[in-house]
């Protein structure tokens, strides 16, 4: 049996500390919210024993509301997928080092704001 090998980083119970988070960009403003993860390859036919544990490559935001009700798995395609290199701090809010806009995870708002908020009177402009 090898020996296990002793890498630095952090032991996350992705439950407690990553599932249903907000993630917040490098301004502070709110981008999403963490519905899963991606988790690096594990080697199938090998002896558990000898692999490393996988780590975390990415968290995953989508539309899964529907799934969650009704059951079933959420097509790969509409993942929106956040890389664990681009988490800046882990906190109570998960914290990136990039704006909301170079992930592309607020279309649906944007799309809210230009398509109906937008074309009520009133709707460009801040109140006076």
């Amino acid at each position: 049996m090898k020996s296990p090998t002793v890498r630095a980083g952090r032991i996350l119970d992705a439950q407690l500390h990553l599932v249903d988070r907000q993630v917040l960009d490098r301004d502070g403003m709110p981008v999403t919210a963490v519905d899963d993860i991606e988790l690096s390859d594990i080697p199938l036919g090998t002896d558990l024993a000898d692999v490393e544990p996988p780590v975390i490559e990415n968290l995953l935001a989508g539309a899964v509301l529907g799934t969650r009700i009704f059951g079933g798995r959420t097509p790969d395609n509409h993942w929106r997928r956040i890389p664990w290199s681009a988490i800046s701090q882990l906190r109570v809010a998960i914290h990136l080092e990039a704006n909301a806009d170079d992930f592309d995870l607020s279309w649906s708002e944007r799309w809210v704001r230009e398509r109906i908020i937008g074309r009520i009177p009133g709707g460009r402009h801040d109140p006076e």
